[in-house]
């Protein structure tokens, strides 16, 4: 086993970031622990146990007595376990709606969703990630889900990512200042994963009621996920680069789908299918 006092600032610098991207976010035991010794030692003991038999107490083990039912009534029960206390999905769905539908602009929704506590993906998540930019700009880009750069910094599109759309923005003349920047669900979930669709479900309303409040001319929708969640079915490469229309709050919202930042580091041939659905994207800009 490596000792933390073996690794140098950076080593370790590196390992926490490594366990972070991995979802780990909390320490267990305040020493490290030899888990495989520990597993030898107890194949050690049951192997113990099974040779001597178990035929009773012993002259060496003498029975114990049980204790004088005063003593027992004078012993306080052990306290009863706190009561589990679950939203079913329905019922978070309903809850998340109405807050949601209350709600009379961003900065309401905000506040409002960092009191909800219907979605299990806020108790593991470090901050909400929430809509920030340019609502007056008219054009509004949502991405999938924070990841974990997102989550650290409480924003949307931070780190790697953000400095990928930065450059696919600037191709067509456009900044992150000049826009409005969301994701679909505004909480991380542990080790990046894809949100459940009941997770998604739940978080639906505050997206929607973020794009009605916006009010935007032009939607860009980034990644599989966030094409999914919104046109439903196939994958990016069969969504992308075709435009449809979306209504939130009874207005008709021109969206086009594109692959995400990450699509694009994971796959650089993927850039020439992003840069088409940009130009297409900025044909209608203004």
């Amino acid at each position: 086993m490596i000792s933390a006092n073996d690794l140098s600032r950076s080593e370790l610098a590196a390992l926490l970031a490594f366990h972070a991207e991995a979802g780990v976010e909390w320490l267990l035991e305040e020493e490290p622990v030899d888990r495989l010794a520990e597993f030898e030692a107890m194949k050690s003991r049951r192997a113990q146990s099974r040779a001597v038999p178990q035929t009773g107490a012993t002259a060496a083990e003498p029975q114990q007595s049980a204790p004088p039912a005063a003593a027992r009534e004078r012993r306080p029960a052990p306290p009863a376990p706190p009561p589990v206390v679950a939203i079913p999905d329905e019922q978070a769905i309903k809850e998340a709606q109405f807050v949601a539908d209350a709600v009379r602009s961003l900065g309401e929704l905000r506040t409002a969703m960092e009191a909800f506590a219907g979605c299990n993906l806020r108790n593991s998540a470090r901050n909400l990630v929430f809509a920030e930019g340019s609502a007056a700009s008219g054009v509004m880009i949502i991405g999938p889900m924070p990841y974990a750069d997102d989550d650290r910094d409480g924003r949307p599109f931070a780190g790697r990512h953000g400095e990928m759309l930065e450059r696919m923005l600037s191709g067509i003349g456009l900044s992150r200042e000049d826009v409005l920047l969301a994701n679909a669900v505004p909480w991380r979930p542990p080790g990046n994963r894809v949100p459940s669709a009941r997770e998604a479900d739940i978080c639906r309303p505050f997206i929607e009621r973020q794009i009605a409040l916006a009010e935007p001319k032009q939607l860009l929708l980034l990644g599989n996920f966030t094409a999914r969640f919104f046109f439903g079915g196939e994958t990016i490469h069969q969504l992308r680069g075709e435009w449809r229309e979306l209504t939130f709050g009874g207005t008709s919202i021109p969206t086009l789908a594109t692959l995400h930042p990450q699509d694009l580091v994971a796959a650089p041939i993927n850039k020439r299918f992003a840069w088409l659905d940009l130009l297409a994207f900025k044909s209608r800009l203004g």
